[in-house]
């Protein structure tokens, strides 16, 4: 009987395994969404939302969910506010607080000369004329605080009246940008106070505080030229916030602040490898969870704050393993409810025990999907880099790899430059997408990468066409030698700053590469430095501008630019563009794509008028797919 139903088992395994399927981008872009939305009032339910793009309408339907704490059977809800506490209603339930679009400059044609209504016209005298996808309109977002009574809202005042500076904090700040005190008191909250050409040249954003009563505005990090973001107070009133000390570096270590309102702690600084992503207070208010990169991963932590005392601030991670956790949505006692992703499953919600670190999940939104579906493995490899260093490499197999086959492979090269490249589930350089093609990707944590150390993060700053360089071809040349690698069929693919590392391999590759593509890529340090709209990004990582002929920084920085080395060009390049990408430009694109084409190489140019530096519609998204995929089978 024994033998039967071993045999039984077999079978049934077999029969699973030959069920399942590799998943298309039709069936990636049907999955749940899930995003939590916190905790409800009496902290038994985790409330969250799941989104699904409906591909016929090209827009995201998204419905409300509440579950237990403990987990159990999810229970549709249609009003989240019954739930969930409102964080813009003072604590004494006194006020209100919100934000809105303020003019404060006339822009437009048709503001400046009242007899030219239809007129759009912009006329500028500063920088920061457009920013992200947006041109500038004159309108600057600003905090309103306003009586609340009897669930209605009274007459509203702009605590920012008369300033051009925005809060939230463009483009992509919210209502974690201003905040409470727990006290009703104050209002904290968050602007960079720089207007035009300034704003494009500083990443100072600070922290201020509104005294309600008395109506002044007093700023509690004046000393601090860098970032300072993400406020968030214990029930105690003590402020923790994430800082960055270098003005103009926007990948400068980010490190966890806290303050009682006499001292500041930097309560990270001992830990040169971490750069914290985000943090949630403790219900204690003695110690504060945070996310942050580490060794491909994005992991839990905690760390104590020890306030006057004289205890030491000692840090722990709680969770360890092969996934990301991306965010802290509320604690009750010692189980924690976060977010949790990997390179073969979008993001679900689990339970944390926040001392041993074992998870339990609680929302299964895609799990009936990903049981039909083929599971890619990913591997961690160390590559010995040619200035003798060890570089981590994620390398994604397809779903039921085969050692005595050979495969096709692809150099995946991360954008950032000073971006962590973890185990992130996308919507559009999906690790379990392209490996599920055939595909075997190698992703390396090259040189920019947070989780492996302050310097390891800083080399790529002022020098984008050197180590970094030299770091990728380390990574693909280690994985060509085994013998599964078709050494034959080998391509590249990146965007961002990826996009310029594919422009930059294709004049250095030496024939290793048979194809590229390349999404929203920099090819002209020149035209980039003149169009795109964060100057400080461009200051900082260049080294200063191109017309300085005394900086020598900034004059091999120039150098460096792919533009420079078309003559070298001779491999197939797919160009993809943005035509509402401010932050690179629509003129990198086309700009290589004519290159290219002048110069008779095979190139293909998917360009996207209404999509920014990312593809955020579905329908634009499987085109990108199935153009992406099309290039590869013809080119490689």
């Amino acid at each position: 009987m024994k033998k039967i139903a071993y045999a039984g088992a077999l079978i049934l395994l077999s029969l699973t395994i030959k069920a399942q399927t590799n998943i298309t981008p039709e069936q990636l872009w049907k999955l749940g969404r899930v995003s939590a939305s916190g905790l409800s009032k009496d902290k038994k339910y985790v409330i969250y939302s799941v989104g699904v793009p409906d591909i016929e309408t090209n827009k995201t339907i998204r419905k409300s969910y509440r579950i237990p704490v403990a987990g159990g059977e999810p229970v549709e809800i249609k009003n989240t506010d019954e739930f969930l506490m409102n964080d813009r209603i003072s604590s004494d339930g006194k006020y209100i607080i919100s934000s809105d679009a303020v003019k404060e400059t006339e822009i437009t044609g048709a503001d400046k000369y009242k007899d030219l209504s239809k007129s759009n016209a912009y006329v500028f005298t500063s920088l920061n004329y457009r920013h992200w996808d947006t041109w500038e309109d004159g309108k600057f977002d600003h905090v309103f605080v306003a009586p609340y009574v009897n669930g209605k809202a009274g007459k509203a005042k702009d605590i920012m009246a008369g300033e051009k500076f925005d809060c939230p904090q463009k483009p992509f700040g919210g209502d974690e940008d201003f905040i409470w005190s727990p006290d009703s008191k104050r209002i904290l909250y968050v602007t960079k106070k720089k207007f035009g050409t300034d704003y494009a040249v500083s990443t100072n954003t600070d922290l201020y505080e509104y005294d309600i009563e008395k109506g002044t505005t007093a700023n509690l990090t004046e000393e601090n030229k860098g970032y300072d973001v993400a406020p968030a107070y214990n029930e105690k009133g003590e402020l923790a916030w994430l800082q960055m000390k270098r003005d103009g570096y926007e990948s400068d270590k980010q490190d966890l602040i806290v303050s009682n309102g006499k001292t500041k702690m930097n309560l990270t600084a001992q830990r040169d490898d971490i750069h914290v992503d985000g943090f949630k207070w403790a219900e204690d208010g003695k110690t504060i969870f945070f996310w942050s990169a580490t060794d491909g991963t994005i992991q839990l932590f905690k760390v104590n704050y020890p306030g006057l005392t004289r205890m030491a601030v000692v840090i722990t991670q709680i969770t360890k393993g092969d996934f990301d956790i991306n965010g802290v949505h509320g604690q009750v006692g010692n189980t924690l409810i976060v977010s949790r992703s990997d390179m073969n499953h979008a993001a679900e919600l689990f339970s944390v025990d926040a001392e041993s670190g074992v998870m339990k999940q609680l929302t299964h939104v895609n799990d009936d999907t990903y049981s039909k579906l083929g599971v890619c493995k990913t591997e961690r490899k160390w590559v010995a880099t040619t200035d003798g260093k060890k570089m981590l490499v994620w390398v994604i197999y397809p779903p039921g790899f085969d050692s005595a086959k050979k495969y096709p492979t692809l150099l995946y090269c991360q954008g950032g430059p000073q971006a962590a490249l973890t185990q992130f589930y996308s919507y559009r350089w999906n690790m379990q997408l392209i490996a599920s093609q055939g595909y075997i990707v190698v992703a390396p944590n090259r040189r920019g990468m947070p989780g492996h150390g302050t310097q390891w993060n800083e080399q790529v700053s002022k020098d984008w066409g050197g180590q970094v360089i030299k770091d990728y071809l380390s990574a693909i040349d280690a994985e060509a030698k085994q013998s599964y690698v078709d050494k034959s069929r080998l391509g590249c693919v990146g965007a961002s700053f990826g996009g310029f590392s594919v422009f930059a391999l294709e004049s250095q590759h030496n024939g290793r590469f048979k194809t590229f593509v390349s999404h929203d890529g920099i090819f002209d340090f020149r035209s980039m430095y003149g169009t795109t709209d964060e100057m400080f990004f461009e200051n900082w990582e260049k080294g200063g501008n191109y017309w300085d002929k005394k900086n020598t920084v900034a004059q091999r920085s120039f150098s460096q630019s792919p533009s420079n080395f078309v003559d070298q060009w001779k491999t197939p390049i797919f160009i993809i563009q943005g035509g509402k990408d401010y932050r690179v430009p629509i003129e990198q694109g086309l700009q290589a794509f004519q290159a290219a084409q002048l110069k008779g190489i095979k190139s293909k140019l998917l360009y996207l008028p209404d999509e920014n530096h990312w593809v955020l519609s579905a329908q634009n998204a499987l085109v990108w797919q199935r153009e992406f995929f099309s290039w590869l089978n013809e080119t490689l």
